[in-house]
């Protein structure tokens, strides 16, 4: 039995009741066995993956709230501390009834690679809440927010761990956490990214994660001679990273022909109106199927899949394992030949090998979907310098860091024979520099 398959059965044993975590963790070794293999005898010695799945610290804690009628509410909150190995811990929170410990974990082991591929110094966390922000009014999402800060900011600091945003946690929950955070420290410092413009936020920090999908996806493209312009796209979700990425693709002569949430999904042939979407979502924080009612030519269906649609293009920006072996069966039968993931896991890993057995150019997130992280890195180095780059310094250096992702994902796959494999490719060329950091540091 090899080292890899050893590690897995250990992760399986010991969390039998966390199967996302268990997801990511085997879909990680599975892919990275060739440099395992490479240099086994020395990683066994230190047991090096042993330490690499299991978390530096977990910790979890009750989130006690009163909403506007005076009833108390409990919700659980967490924060998966898992990686600092190449810096302190970077992972954002996630505030949704799904988020449970194995969801967090999975999604902190994913950023320790997700973070090292950005070049940035920067390890891998997570974090979140059971809580639900939809329906609640602003002094209710105020009022848990600063407790759930009273619990988290014993553990993070600007040196230490740098939360940011993710589903559920927008700019008003990261305003509300902040201004609880220097309440309780009495410091003014950059331990929350996705801030606001006005106390210490970045430029393109909301767009970046969709922007950086359309970055890696035109860098993809144009290495195999082809042009964005003119290709039909799918897009799920119409949260932040599905809006932006829409927008930019819109912006590179795309046309965007559906876009979802968890209730269905629109279709407009001629394209999707983003200026619509954000207005329903960004303002009025409304459903996807307002688009159909706003716009004639729009059609709206409710509760199939999305990616039953003809399309060239396929961006799943909604939520892990949304886009199984059925749908990516529809999608290559559609025609369908290039899948960029711009949310975290969203395709299941039946899906995933079906579409690289399939020849469909498959970039995953933890390549396809750095871009929110790495500028929110880009942040933190803003609020160091008490300094603010503009919008197209910002940008640019957004670009440069996608277009760095992509070679050292090339450059892995071509290095371990398979030139057309992103998934081992952004797996091994992110763990190789964890892994030289952890053989550097010793026993820790």
């Amino acid at each position: 039995m090899s080292y890899t398959q050893e590690i897995y059965q250990l992760v399986a044993a010991k969390n039998p009741h966390e199967p996302e975590f268990c997801q990511a963790v085997k879909e990680v070794l599975d892919s990275i066995e060739p440099a395992i293999a490479a240099k086994e005898q020395k990683y066994r010695e230190v047991a090096l993956l042993e330490r690499l799945v299991e978390p530096e610290r977990t910790v979890s804690f009750r989130v006690p709230w009163v909403d506007d009628n005076n009833v108390v509410h409990v919700n659980k909150g967490y924060r998966v501390q898992f990686s600092s190995v190449i810096g302190p811990f970077k992972g954002g929170l996630r505030f949704h009834p799904s988020v449970n410990q194995s969801i967090l974990k999975f999604l902190g082991f994913e950023q320790i690679f997700k973070n090292s591929l950005t070049g940035q110094p920067i390890g891998g966390g997570k974090g979140g809440s059971d809580f639900d922000p939809k329906g609640k009014s602003d002094r209710e999402v105020m009022t848990f927010c600063q407790s759930f800060m009273t619990e988290l900011f014993k553990y993070i600091g600007a040196d230490r761990d740098v939360p940011a945003g993710d589903i559920g946690v927008g700019g008003r929950e990261i305003g509300y956490l902040y201004g609880q955070y220097k309440r309780l420290t009495g410091q003014y410092e950059g331990v929350l990214t996705g801030k606001g413009l006005t106390f210490g936020g970045s430029l393109v920090r909301m767009e970046a994660t969709g922007f950086g999908l359309i970055y890696m996806l035109e860098e993809l493209m144009n290495h195999r001679g082809e042009q964005l312009a003119g290709k039909c796209a799918v897009v799920s979700g119409s949260g932040n990273v599905a809006i932006y990425a829409a927008a930019k693709a819109e912006a590179k002569g795309m046309k965007v022909i559906a876009m979802s949430d968890s209730n269905g999904y629109v279709y407009d042939p001629q394209g999707i109106d983003i200026n619509v979407i954000k207005e329903i979502k960004e303002v009025r924080r409304g459903r996807i199927k307002e688009y159909a009612a706003q716009i004639d030519r729009a059609e709206y269906v409710e509760g199939k899949s999305i990616w039953n649609l003809p399309c060239e293009i396929a961006l799943p920006c909604a939520t892990q394992n949304e886009l199984t072996l059925s749908d990516m069966q529809a999608l290559y039968t559609n025609g369908c030949r290039v899948v960029a993931e711009g949310a975290n896991m969203p395709t299941t890993r039946e899906a995933t090998d079906y579409a690289i057995s399939k020849g469909i150019v498959f970039m995953p997130g933890k390549a396809a979907n750095a871009g929110g992280v790495a500028t929110s890195a880009l942040e933190m180095a803003q609020n160091s310098m008490r300094f603010n780059w503009t919008f197209k310094e910002v940008d640019e250096r957004l670009q440069q860091i996608m277009a760095s992702i992509y070679q050292k994902t090339a450059d892995a796959a071509m290095r371990y024979g398979s030139p057309d494999n992103y998934v081992l490719g952004a797996n091994i060329a992110g763990f190789e520099k964890i892994a030289e950091a952890m053989l550097a540091q010793g026993i820790c």
